[in-house]
């Protein structure tokens, strides 16, 4: 990966420069699409969560490691990084979700492509700057999605050591340090897109085996009950996208890989609406991309590093911004 400016110290060695933001205007679809900060060191395949107002990054492909244990703390109020404790083990798909001010951090692959996946499960207290391992994941999956919904973490998906996907389903109690099988998911698939909306885990798009075989399916579990159900599909099929809630609806944005041929990123975004159970699309994405982390705070939703061409060609350095109308 290539360094975007000097590493001054651990405490700024993630500086973020944020001047007049470079602004895309776009033509089809509501919302703007933006680039209010850089990076300085390109990050891609990373997990991210976010913790009253800070981004926490980990991992991914960063530093000219495919397994980086690089872990930064991201301050929006004032667009400053720090290094933060490394993770216990560098990897690269890693999952990651907050609960009750702690972060959670699920698997992840330790070399390309999809290879040596890892049953870890850490939780990092931001308080104290330093890492617990925790039960490990019931069997080593990279590439999973996580969530927490009623004080539980919910690990779904993923592929495992012999390349295939699976549809696992399970959930963490911090209380007991124990993890519960649960439904399965319908459909195996990993590089999935997951939220949380309306007390609901959404799980959408995803790949079935390789990079092509991208699905649209989207399923919709309820904790109550333990069972799934079908919701609208998405427009296009996609997986490897950033995906967040904002503003109610649920993003789903770019994907790995639109064109094969020419090593293109899909540059698609679409909102689901759970009112109307319907997708719309919005403002295409200025290049495409996949292998990025996403949230929301205050009137945008960002997405984080990533990598503008298909597998590892372009990768990203840049912090970039929706704002819907």
């Amino acid at each position: 990966m290539n360094r975007r400016g000097p590493l001054k110290s651990a405490a700024l060695s993630l500086l973020l420069a944020v001047p007049s933001a470079a602004v895309h205007a776009q033509t089809a679809g509501a919302g703007q699409w933006s680039t209010p900060m850089q990076l300085s060191t390109d990050r891609s395949e990373i997990g991210a969560a976010l913790i009253n107002g800070k981004v926490y990054i980990a991992g991914g492909n960063a530093l000219g490691r495919q397994d980086s244990p690089l872990f930064q703390e991201l301050d929006l109020a004032t667009g400053r990084s720090r290094d933060l404790t490394p993770m216990p083990k560098g990897s690269s798909h890693l999952v990651m979700a907050a609960l009750n001010g702690k972060i959670y951090l699920a698997g992840g692959f330790t070399a390309n492509v999809h290879r040596n996946p890892l049953d870890q499960f850490l939780e990092y207290d931001p308080t104290t700057n330093q890492w617990r391992s925790l039960a490990p994941l019931s069997s080593p999956r990279g590439a999973v999605g996580l969530v927490a919904v009623g004080g539980m973490i919910h690990a779904i998906g993923g592929r495992g050591p012999d390349g295939n996907v699976v549809a696992t389903h399970e959930i963490y109690n911090p209380a007991t340090n124990s993890w519960t099988p649960k439904a399965p998911l319908p459909l195996a698939r990993d590089h999935l897109g997951i939220v949380v909306l309306d007390g609901a885990i959404h799980v959408f798009g995803g790949r079935t085996n390789a990079t092509i075989d991208r699905v649209a399916q989207h399923d919709v579990y309820d904790p109550a009950t333990d069972k799934w159900r079908q919701a609208a599909p998405l427009i296009t099929p996609r997986s490897a996208g950033a995906f967040v809630v904002y503003r109610g609806l649920i993003v789903y944005a770019g994907g790995e890989c639109k064109d094969p041929m020419r090593r293109a990123t899909f540059d698609e975004v679409e909102a689901y609406d759970p009112k109307t159970d319907r997708w719309t699309s919005l403002a295409k994405h200025p290049t495409g991309f996949h292998a990025a982390a996403a949230f929301a705070s205050g009137p945008n939703a960002y997405v984080v590093g990533g990598n503008a061409g298909c597998g590892g060609d372009k990768p990203l350095a840049t912090v970039q911004a929706l704002r819907l109308p």
